[in-house]
């Protein structure tokens, strides 16, 4: 076992750690917004997606922070076995 699968999981570790900050800070937008945009941001399919375009001024921050972890994930694709 070389650098390369440690590396791939760190670029994985790095990927979680930005994907689940960034949809903790949206839930809490929804939250923010009523309890009930808040569940059904969690529990109700498409609700998310009509949240964030909805409330797009103070969403985009969060969503689009999110697509930082792509980078990660390509180098983590590349650099597993």
């Amino acid at each position: 076992m070389g650098p390369m699968p440690t590396l791939a999981g760190i670029c994985l570790v790095i990927v979680v750690v930005i994907d689940v900050y960034y949809a903790l800070k949206l839930i809490g937008l929804a939250f923010e917004e009523s309890v009930l945009w808040g569940l059904g941001y969690l529990f109700v399919p498409l609700v998310a997606l009509i949240f964030i375009i909805r409330n797009w001024y103070d969403a985009k921050g969060p969503f689009l922070k999110q697509f930082l972890a792509i980078p990660f994930f390509i180098a983590a694709a590349v650099l597993h076995d």
